[in-house]
């Protein structure tokens, strides 16, 4: 795909973004021609998809009033075509930009996240942006097969940017969970004097 044939329009709406990823609006552009790239999303018309960098308090307001949930999250997208729609896309007249809609992530969400996961903050923005095309492309993980579909293409296309994968166990997260396997056994099961 060529520079001309895709689009990502980033939004810093937290300035705080600059601070934390070297680039931010580049590292969007690239990761998301990387995934239309790796799903051989190639129409003839430009393709847009708009990003947007903002914090918590923002997503938990789109989160509230889009989804119902009122809390903050890493990652929301806004698709602007029914996941139905692109079967067909091919076939689509070259005439004006093809908008998949919009991508939107959240700062303190996703530093919390990376340092969590000891995975560096670019590397999970990355990887959230993945996430979020792939559901303007209709993917999605409500059941364990679509799921495995979804992280596949995830993996495949951060791997194509350079990332690792993200569902790979870090020694930092094996840790925690063997701390925490030890405590369970530890405490006993509920009901038993330990």
């Amino acid at each position: 795909m060529d520079d001309d044939a895709q689009s990502t329009p980033v939004t810093v709406a937290t300035p705080a973004w600059t601070r934390v990823v070297t680039e931010p609006d580049a590292l969007c552009g690239r990761t998301a021609a990387a995934a239309l790239v790796d799903l051989a999303l190639q129409v003839r018309r430009r393709i847009e998809i708009g990003v947007t960098l903002t914090d918590d308090a923002h997503i938990r307001t789109l989160n509230r009033d889009w989804r119902g949930k009122d809390r903050a999250t890493n990652v929301l997208s806004f698709p602007l075509l029914p996941p139905a729609a692109f079967p067909d896309c091919r076939t689509w007249p070259a005439e004006g930009p093809l908008l998949l809609g919009d991508v939107v992530l959240a700062l303190e969400t996703v530093v919390r996240e990376a340092d969590e996961q000891d995975r560096t903050v670019e590397a999970h923005m990355a990887h959230l942006l993945v996430h979020g095309v792939l559901h303007l492309l209709g993917f999605d993980h409500e059941d364990d097969d679509e799921a495995s579909i979804m992280e596949a293409h995830e993996r495949r296309i951060l791997a194509a940017c350079g990332y690792d994968d993200p569902y790979m166990s870090h020694p930092a997260t094996e840790a925690v969970a063997r701390r925490t396997v030890e405590e369970v056994r530890h405490a006993g099961a509920p009901g038993e004097v330990g």
